[in-house]
């Protein structure tokens, strides 16, 4: 064993820990400790059992008291499978964990989950807080966005700007009247159904504004639209942050028949809530059929309640928070439906897309408004939409009933009393009467969800605005970055420049000189070994003060050291401006450089 280990160790035995160690804050921590005697009896008993031969860093299975230096984290995570603690039986029952020797200090954690004698990786990696490692920042993490943010922006730029496969798809158009850049959005080209339509979704550019948008296509639409435009007004001015925006509704030829087209606004990376929460091989036109011939379809009546927990054991159950932040986003939806006269009729998993991987921060948005008015061929009268606002009350309260059981045959009219009894075990009460309400055959309306959020309403809207100050505080960061790259263009422009009117050596002489000793101050600088030195900081703080053009100065050494120019910012920033003026001028004009 190293000397200077035993040392240490003799030290910690004769003068206690030191106040810095991880072993000392615990100490601290203890109401009623015991003596530090005790202490370091029982440090000095494990160590009479040192071996000559051991390692530094030793690793054993140690049967570890209730004492209060373990690690509380340590603590909370060694509870039994059913969630009990262990010291809920017996508190004097020792606690089989793990403890590692390192350059005299002594880490707890607990053993795997499978039961080995091992530790979980590399301890130093485990996030769970075991050990007393700083979590140290990167310098550089300040300056750019986070990478999970870039991560979906990048993803969502990938499939807005991805070009279809000519051999895939011959009979693609090029254009759909004013809508370029045609792209099919449904998997594998395989179109889908809306009542007795076959439908294809498209993703295309708009010819006079640019803008991505989504193309809802039926197949076959032989009938005039003409006696609907008050209706498709009526659609388009609904403007809302969980509705996917109406734009445009025209009937095109460019497939070789009569399809009748809807233009939406474009959410990339979206998927619905049918697929992001159920299997795909539980649904059939958004819900199970009980009556169903297959052999393996659950029965309604004597397996229903079996089924449901099936289900809720395989998908898992959503958090409640989660389910708040649904049903408070398309009761916002549905106010201002409802608010406009209008009503959405067949509310389904199918037709709400959510977009983002966090669900607390999942954004809903309701797909596919006014297709359903203009395909069932009927103007409802003032009368039928009142009923059809109801029917809009009643599918959403399936819907989140179907979200709280993770199953849809939970929202089968036999099986109602069921599934409310089931999810009223894992769910609030708040939740439970919500849902009562909407399903009740009393006449509902949108207003009077409020009063049952109630609070909740303040925490989803504090998380959004949470949310709305750190993409803001993102985009503060990239638009520093776009400022100071400026400058580097415009740096990296006048450096080095081969040749500039015939002038060989204009990069190397009067300003340009400057501004290339400068490079080196920023860029080159190394340590008093010569090794570089690299140090983002430095260069972010000398490019701001080069563009505020400050009045503090900076010594400038030529590479030799034979030159040295002691200049401020603000003369730089001259230097840099006029510097490149010059070659902006004269790549903007139209007159051509002679030759020698």
């Amino acid at each position: 064993m190293d000397p200077m280990a035993l040392v240490t160790q003799y030290n910690l035995l004769q003068n206690g820990p030191p106040e810095e160690s991880k072993l000392a804050t615990y100490m601290k921590r203890q109401n009623n400790a015991s003596p530090q005697s005790s202490l370091y009896s029982a440090l000095s008993k494990n160590y009479s059992n040192l071996d000559i031969n051991q390692s530094p860093v030793s690793m054993k299975k140690a049967s570890i008291p209730t004492v209060d230096f373990v690690p509380r984290n340590l603590v909370s995570s060694l509870n039994n499978p059913d969630g009990s603690s262990m010291y809920a039986k017996d508190k004097s029952q020792p606690i089989q964990a793990y403890q590692k020797n390192v350059n005299g200090t002594t880490y707890f954690y607990p053993p795997d989950t499978n039961g080995s004698n091992q530790p979980n990786g590399n301890i130093f990696d485990d996030p769970s807080g075991y050990l007393p490692m700083p979590s140290v920042e990167s310098p550089t993490s300040s300056l750019y966005a986070q990478d999970d943010l870039r991560r979906d922006l990048l993803h969502r730029n990938a499939l807005s700007m991805a070009s279809p496969d000519s051999d895939r798809w011959p009979d693609l158009p090029e254009t759909i009247e004013d809508y370029h850049d045609v792209y099919p959005l449904d998997i594998y080209g395989h179109s889908s159904k809306i009542l007795t339509y076959s439908t294809s979704t498209y993703r295309a550019t708009y010819s006079k504004t640019g803008e991505k948008c989504c193309l809802k296509r039926i197949h076959g639409f032989r009938l005039t639209i003409t006696k609907y435009a008050p209706l498709i007004e009526a659609w388009k001015k609904i403007n809302h942050a969980n509705i996917v925006q109406l734009k445009d509704v025209f009937i095109t030829k460019a497939f070789n028949d009569t399809s009748l087209m809807f233009i939406f606004n474009y959410h990339p990376d979206s998927e619905s809530l049918q697929t992001r929460h159920f299997n795909s091989n539980e649904t059939m036109n958004g819900y199970n059929d009980p009556f169903s011939s297959d052999p393996n379809a659950p029965r309604p009546y004597s397996h229903t309640k079996n089924a449901i927990l099936r289900h809720q054991h395989s998908n898992g159950l959503l958090s409640e928070n989660t389910l708040w932040n649904y049903a408070i986003q398309l009761s916002s939806a549905l106010r201002v439906i409802h608010g406009s006269g209008l009503a959405l009729r067949g509310l389904c998993l199918n037709r709400v897309l959510v977009t983002g991987h966090v669900n607390n921060r999942a954004r809903l948005r309701i797909n596919c408004v006014a297709i359903t008015d203009i395909l069932l061929n009927d103007m409802a009268s003032s009368n039928m939409i009142g009923h059809f606002q109801q029917e809009d009350l009643t599918d959403f309260g399936k819907l989140l009933l179907a979200l709280a059981c993770r199953s849809l045959i939970a929202v089968h009219q036999d099986n109602l009393a069921t599934s409310i009894d089931l999810m009223a075990r894992s769910y609030s009460s708040d939740i439970r009467n919500i849902i009562r309400y909407l399903l009740s055959t009393q006449r509902r309306h949108i207003t009077e969800l409020m009063p049952m959020i109630g609070a909740r309403f303040y925490t989803q809207l504090d998380a959004a605005q949470n949310h709305s100050d750190n993409l803001e505080n993102e985009l503060s960061k990239e638009m520093e970055n776009g400022r100071l790259f400026r400058l580097l263009v415009k740096l990296g422009s006048i450096n080095e420049r081969p040749e500039f009117n015939l002038d060989p050596a204009w990069s190397e002489t009067g300003d340009r000189y400057m501004l290339k000793l400068f490079r080196d101050y920023l860029f080159h600088q190394v340590t008093e070994e010569g090794r570089p030195w690299l140090d983002m900081s430095h260069i972010v703080q000398t490019l701001n003060k080069l563009d505020s053009g400050s009045s503090d100065t900076i010594c400038l050494y030529s590479r030799d050291e034979k030159t040295i120019l002691v200049v401020s910012y603000q003369e730089l920033k001259h230097c840099l401006e006029q510097s490149y003026c010059e070659i902006a001028s004269v790549a903007a004009s139209d007159d051509h450089i002679k030759a020698e």
